[in-house]
């Protein structure tokens, strides 16, 4: 992250009242690992709802006392704890499979860090009340989730599926379903009416995986999607036939040749677009290609881009820095000034380019007058 450590404070004039921050970091932006746990995105909790904790209980209670103060039974390697009698937690245990004696009445299952490689259909016969089911950082393959095993869990909200093995999104999802979390596996496609019944899926995680085309039918039915992460894919474009309720589209490291005039065309609600490392290059870009009144965040960081993009007045916050960007050029961010016309702008990042706060023209704090800071 940029360090302040410079501040040139500017007042154009008493009715403007205008003070910014100019910033300029002290060295270059070290790269931050993204939290991997849970596919990168919090699962926040409703504690009215009686929505258990997402740690891991692991070393941080004491089982016998747990066990001898809890009337109900509890499977052997896992913790049932009272505070959260709905919770089940086998996370991990080392287990190969699930545990036998699964509690009737358990919504919160969390199985990450085992070695669990299939879902055999008998294995959940007695958790048909599931809210959440947790598989993350397992061995399950295709070939081993069966169809009738999720079909089952009618009222499933949550599947988190992040680092395992499978090849394909998995069929049978429960219409039920508001996040699907596929994180980090193998799959390089979608079977046709996969998510043909999920109308209330809100979140779909497929970074890190091997797509690299997205078909007509293959997002059909999805029409409450609100984020869809397909960072690290295999793409060489941005996709087409995405539903058009996203708000926010994540496609970081996937080899993009460029973005055309149409590539963004009917996302009438996208609000935050990650395009960093892309490989992007200036001429790559047409100048309508950010013209969406809806965007708020651009994050276009950590590509070969040698000039700025022209960007919609409503953006708030653009991310250019480790760029090769030379000069700053007013008219990317306003076509023209005046008392209505400026950028909504409020953080610009563009530390780590070949260019300096010295070399920016004066006239540009009349196009950018609510911005609040800028990194150079």
């Amino acid at each position: 992250m940029a360090v302040q450590v410079s501040v040139l404070s500017l007042v154009l004039t008493l009715a403007l009242g205008l003070m910014l921050s100019v910033c300029r970091p002290v060295c270059g932006t070290p790269e931050t690992s993204q939290d991997l746990d849970y596919g990168g995105v919090p699962l926040w909790i409703n504690r009215l709802l009686g929505e258990p904790s997402v740690f891991s209980l692991r070393g941080r209670m004491d089982r016998a006392w747990y066990r001898a103060n809890n009337p109900k039974s509890c499977p052997d390697l896992c913790d049932c704890p009272i505070q959260w009698p709905s919770a089940l937690y086998c996370d991990h245990r080392d287990l190969g499979e699930l545990p036998d004696n699964m509690l009737y009445n358990t919504q919160y299952l969390f199985l990450q860090g085992n070695n669990i490689s299939s879902l055999p259909s008998s294995s959940l016969t007695n958790s048909s009340g599931l809210l959440w089911l947790i598989l993350d950082d397992n061995r399950l393959q295709t070939d081993g989730l069966q169809t009738s095993t999720l079909q089952n869990l009618t009222r499933l909200q949550y599947l988190f599926l992040n680092h395992n093995k499978l090849t394909v999104v998995p069929s049978g999802l429960p219409r039920s379903l508001r996040q699907l979390r596929l994180a980090h596996n193998l799959i390089t496609s979608i079977s046709p009416g996969t998510f043909g019944n999920l109308h209330n899926l809100t979140l779909l995680l497929l970074q890190g995986n091997r797509l690299n085309v997205i078909t007509e039918t293959d997002f059909t039915g999805l029409v409450s999607l609100n984020l869809l992460n397909l960072s690290g894919n295999l793409f060489s474009s941005v996709p087409s036939h995405l539903p058009p309720s996203i708000q926010q589209l994540y496609l970081s490291n996937n080899s993009l040749s460029g973005l055309g005039e149409e590539s963004l065309q009917g996302f009438t609600n996208l609000r935050y677009l990650r395009l960093s490392r892309c490989g992007l290059v200036s001429p790559s870009l047409h100048p309508q290609s950010f013209n969406l009144s809806s965007l708020v965040e651009l994050d276009l960081s950590y590509n070969k881009l040698t000039t700025i993009p022209l960007v919609p007045l409503t953006l708030q916050y653009l991310y250019l820095e480790a760029n090769h960007i030379q000069e700053f050029n007013i008219s990317s961010f306003c076509r023209e000034v005046g008392p209505l016309s400026y950028s909504r702008m409020r953080i610009l990042r563009l530390d780590g380019n070949k260019m300096s706060y010295h070399l920016l023209p004066p006239e540009w704090v009349y196009c950018l007058r609510v911005l609040h800071h800028i990194y150079i």
